[in-house]
This record gives structure tokens, C-alpha cells and sequence, in this order.
């Protein structure tokens, strides 16, 4: 499998790209004014304790408070005193205005600030240090047992006393020297940061690398083909970084430097876009529908255009076996977190539930992130849930729709029609004016003249008054807006400038001096002109405006009034 990790630079924003096979798995995004701060080490104050939640909340200096829980205070906080063991059976045993050390595990999110807990780790490019946890742990992604043994065997005579090292993948194949030189490295690290925690609180003790270096410290690994960055000045530090800790991989980092969006170059933008759909097709024909809310994130598999060759059940296993290997990548690339709940279409076959089932596990073991896969439910859906670390790739790059609400749906043409009769009628009966101009969307105004046309003519019957419509497919379907009309100055001033599919009403004026069959009218300094109109002359009509060229347009007319020049009171 072909891997690549690619770095856009650029207007105060960095992103960086995980290719697997040039399918795009993971994606990061980290803006100049909302750096992440997971990682970073604060000595906070106490401000409330909730005994109801076994948790305190923690005044680190950010604009929300830090939630910190019961579970996540750690022994060697506070020592091995009965202080400790307090706090760990009554909360209240934590006090207000106490201050204390912690390192943010999870970003603020919606309405939530920051995760905190007080087991400190200190991560390196091979090593993890845990400072307040006597734990020696391997990554669980070596696999080759007699390595694990080398490297436990290592772990243990370097491991400092009452403190915990993890060996992560990178360590496969070092030295113990090169381990036991980052060990002093982060071991010097946390000396410093205990030193700076005399300042009074809230204060940053320690700010974790931003999101370039983590992808080179986390990331870029021996299976990694090539890192690409955009950046020359952040190549050079990778460069030296890597001088120092692996030069094996420098050859393996490119600069680029061509003219073009680096992301646009690798493809990357268009997939970005797919992984923001609510529908993801798969390559057979089948797709899956992902839905986001609060609570959980449920997903549907269908067959689509897929129909299979001979079997049924066939059809549907190799669909759901394809959406399970999809739907893996989708958690990755989104970054979906908390409960999961999948709806792959029913099979009555035991056997081929178990390999579905399989293969989903199978797929997830490529995700970092801690995933559970529960089970099928007595209705033949799967749970399964994701550790949430940071915001959904949607919560990043998206914001809530201001006319659906997140809903995802709008009011209809009929039902905002419907509304703009009764605003009309409202201001029939409420203002003096007799004449009123509406701008609303064309699919609406559709809606108005074609199926409303006898309510409009109603209205302005009953209360002897007039009113014009100008639509616009640039109009939100549920953005209208009335007002009265004083005189034809003011209508023309209301009309502005024009684009194509407005609706207005205009007056023909004059005969086209390069074809005497047509004639022009004018709204506000546009020039319309009309086929086969020289016979209405001195008419109002009302016209759609196909083609425009600067200030002249070419209309189509769509109703004519019995109104001329000379007759109109107002216009």
C-alpha cells in the first residue's frame, strides 16, 4: 500500500492530507486563530466542582473552561497521601481556587469546553513519557513478537523511576541509543515544565508542536512513501529535525514548488468535497447515506444502481461488504466520533453477517483512533463507537445552514407564496399606498403568477391597488421582501440593475431602430429590448430578462397591462 502525507501551507492556514493508495483517509486542518490546544499543558485553577458529576471544571485561561473528571485526577498529582484517596471517593475533597496541573485530551466543541486530565504524557517521535503514571507499554501496531520483546527489554532499564514510558511504532528497529537519548530529551522537557509551574495560575506550561511538526512527529513513519510540503521555510526545519532524529526518511520529504494549489496538483480538493456529501457512492453502484446529529451518527447502505448478476443474497453481501470497507475510511476521513449506528441492508444468512462484520473490524484496524464494534442488534443494525479527540472534519470546515437551521430543508415555493399573499394582503388593508413592488425568487414569483394569478387579481380588485413583482433565481426561495411604491422614480431606483431570469415590469417606449418589428423598453437606465413588440408601444408589460450585455438586456414578455403612459396615475 502506497502512503503519502501532503502539507498545504497558506493563508494562515496549514492542512495536512493522508493518501493511502491515492485515496485521500485523513485530513487536518489548523487555522492561525484556532490552533489546537490538545496536547498543551496548563496549570489551572478549580472554579466549580459538580459531586453529582464527579467533575470539576478548571479555569486554564481559554474562553471556556476545562472539564475535568473524576476518573482522569491521577495519584502522583497529589502524592500517595490521604488526600488523594479523598478526592477519589468525594469530589468535594477538590477545592475551589485550588490550583492544579493539566493537559488538554479532547478540543472545546459546541457548547463543551476543553477535555483535561492530570496523567501528563509527553509525547516524542519514539517514546511517550508519563511523568505522574509507572507504566511501560508497547504500540500494539509492532507486530513482530521478538521486537516487542527487544523493545520491552529496552523499556524497562531506561524506564525512570516512578515514572512510565510507551514505545510508539517509529521505534521499531532503533537503537537503544537513539531511545535512550529522546528519553533524556523529554525527560529535560518535563523538568522545565515543573520548573515553570511555581507561576501563579492559569498559565501555559507547555505548547504542543502545531500541526506540520505533530504529522512529522506522529505520522511520518518507515511505511510513509513521501512527505510533500508547500512551505520552504517549514521544509528546512523538517529537514533538520529529521538530520537529527531520523535521516533514513530526509530523502523521502519533497518541496514543492510549482505554481499551483498543491492540493488541486494531488487531487485532493475534489475528494475534500466528496467527503462533505451526505451520499458517498461506492464503486459498484451502491452507496451510503451518512447523517450527523448531537447525539450519534447514523448510517444507511443501499444498493443504488447496482442490481448484481445472479443471486440476491450475492448482491447484497458484496454491497455491504464494499460499504463496510467504505464506510471505515469515512469515519477516518470525518473524523466521527462517539456512538455509530449502521443500517447495512438485511441478510438473512448468518455466515455472511459474521464476514460483514469482519471486514468492518478488519478496516478499522488501520484507524489510530480507539473504535468498539459492539455487535448486530436483534433489528439487524451495528453499533459501534469512535473516541471523539477533536471536531468532526463538518464542524471544521462547515457552519450550520442560517435558512435551514442544520435542518436541511426549506419552505417550498407554494408555502412562501402563500406567505407573500398574506403579507400583501396585510398591506393593502394597513398602508395608503396603492401601489407595492415585491422582489422574491423566480420559483416563488412561478408559483404567484401561473397558479396565483386569480388571488393576486382578487386582491387588487377588492382593495384597488396594484403590485409588482420582480424575481431573481439569485433571491433566497425563502427571502422576499414588499414595499410601497411612490412614484415611477422610485420603481426604477427599487429594480437596480439586472441579471438574467429577473422579472420586471417595464415600459415600452420606442421601436427598435435596427428592426422595426421589435421595440425597447427601459427600467432604471436598461436598456430591454423585446421581439415583435412595436405594437405595444407606450404599454407596460412584464418581462423575464434572458441575455444581459452590460446595460442593455433581451427580454421575454410574459403578461402585457392595459395601462399605457398616459393612463398610469403612479408609473
Amino acid at each position: 500500500m502506497q502512503c503519502e502525507i501532503i502539507v498545504d501551507v497558506s493563508f494562515g492556514e496549514t492542512r495536512v492530507a493522508v493518501l493511502e493508495d491515492k485515496e485521500l483517509v485523513e485530513i487536518y486542518v489548523e487555522r492561525q486563530d484556532q490552533q489546537s490546544i490538545v496536547g498543551n499543558i496548563y496549570k489551572g485553577v478549580v472554579e466549580n466542582i459538580l459531586p453529582g458529576m464527579d467533575a470539576a471544571f478548571i479555569n486554564i485561561g481559554q474562553d471556556k473552561n476545562a472539564f475535568l473528571y473524576l476518573g482522569d485526577i491521577n495519584r502522583l498529582e497529589f502524592g500517595d497521601t490521604d488526600e488523594w484517596y479523598e478526592i477519589k471517593t468525594n469530589p468535594l475533597a477538590l477545592r475551589c481556587g485550588q490550583e492544579i496541573v493539566v493537559q488538554v485530551i479532547k478540543e472545546a466543541h459546541d457548547q463543551k469546553g476543553p477535555r483535561v486530565t492530570t496523567n501528563i504524557t509527553l509525547p516524542g517521535r519514539y517514546l511517550v513519557l508519563l511523568p505522574n503514571t509507572d507504566y511501560t507499554g508497547i504500540s500494539k501496531r509492532i507486530e513482530l513478537e521478538e521486537e516487542r520483546t527487544r523493545l520491552k527489554e529496552i523499556a524497562c532499564r531506561l524506564k525512570p523511576e516512578g515514572m512510565g514510558i510507551i514505545v510508539r511504532t517509529a521505534a521499531e528497529g532503533k537503537s537503544e541509543e537513539v531511545l535512550k537519548n529522546e528519553l533524556e530529551f523529554l525527560k529535560n522537557l518535563w523538568q522545565r515544565i515543573k520548573q515553570k509551574s511555581k507561576e501563579s495560575a492559569p498559565v501555559l506550561l507547555y505548547k504542543d508542536y502545531d500541526l506540520v511538526f505533530k504529522a512529522v512527529r506522529d505520522m511520518f513513519t518507515n511505511q510513509v512513501d513521501r512527505f510533500v510540503i508547500n512551505d520552504r521555510k517549514k521544509y528546512n526545519k523538517i529537514m533538520e529535525f529529521l538530520s537529527a532524529y531520523a535521516p533514513s526518511l530526509k530523502s523521502k520529504v519533497e518541496y514543492f514548488n510549482l505554481a499551483t494549489n498543491i492540493f488541486e496538483y494531488f487531487q485532493i480538493e475534489q475528494k475534500l468535497q466528496k467527503a462533505l456529501s451526505r451520499r458517498v457512492w461506492l464503486k459498484s453502484g451502491g452507496y451510503i447515506v451518512i447523517d450527523e446529529t448531537e447525539a450519534l451518527t447514523a448510517i444507511d447502505v443501499n444498493t443504488g444502481k447496482f442490481v448484481g448478476k445472479n443471486d440476491v443474497s450475492e448482491t447484497i453481501l458484496k454491497t455491504n461488504l464494499e460499504a463496510a470497507v467504505e464506510i471505515a475510511r469515512q469515519l477516518r476521513l470525518r473524523d466521527i466520533g462517539g456512538i455509530i449506528v449502521i443500517d447495512f441492508i438485511d441478510m438473512k444468512n448468518t455466515e455472511h453477517q459474521k464476514l460483514v462484520l469482519e471486514t468492518l473490524k478488519d478496516a478499522l484496524k488501520k484507524d489510530k483512533t480507539k473504535t468498539v464494534v459492539v455487535g448486530i442488534t436483534p433489528l439487524g443494525l451495528v453499533e459501534m463507537t469512535r473516541k471523539k479527540v477533536r471536531q468532526r472534519l463538518s464542524c471544521t470546515l462547515q457552519t450550520c445552514c442560517p435558512y435551514c437551521e442544520g435542518t436541511g430543508k426549506i419552505l417550498s415555493p407554494e408555502t412562501v407564496a402563500s406567505k407573500i399573499l398574506k403579507e400583501i394582503e396585510w398591506y393593502f388593508k394597513n398602508r395608503v399606498e396603492e401601489r407595492f413592488f415585491v422582489e422574491l425568487n423566480t420559483k416563488v414569483c412561478d408559483v404567484l403568477r401561473k397558479g396565483e394569478v386569480d388571488r393576486i387579481k382578487e386582491l387588487q380588485e377588492k382593495y384597488k391597488k396594484k403590485i409588482y413583482l420582480k424575481a431573481s433565481s439569485s433571491i433566497h426561495m425563502n427571502k422576499f421582501t414588499i414595499c410601497p411604491v411612490k412614484d415611477a422614480d422610485h420603481y426604477m431606483a427599487l429594480c437596480g440593475a439586472l441579471s438574467e431570469g429577473d422579472e420586471v415590469l417595464a415600459l415600452v417606449e420606442e421601436e427598435d431602430s435596427f428592426n422595426c418589428q421589435n421595440a425597447i423598453g427601459y427600467v432604471n437606465q436598461n436598456r430591454i429590448e423585446f421581439d415583435n413588440a412595436s405594437d405595444l408601444i407606450g404599454k407596460y408589460v412584464y418581462a423575464k430578462i434572458e441575455k444581459v450585455y452590460g446595460t442593455q438586456s433581451k427580454g421575454k414578455i410574459l403578461e402585457i397591462f392595459d395601462e399605457t403612459k398616459e393612463t398610469a396615475e403612479e408609473l
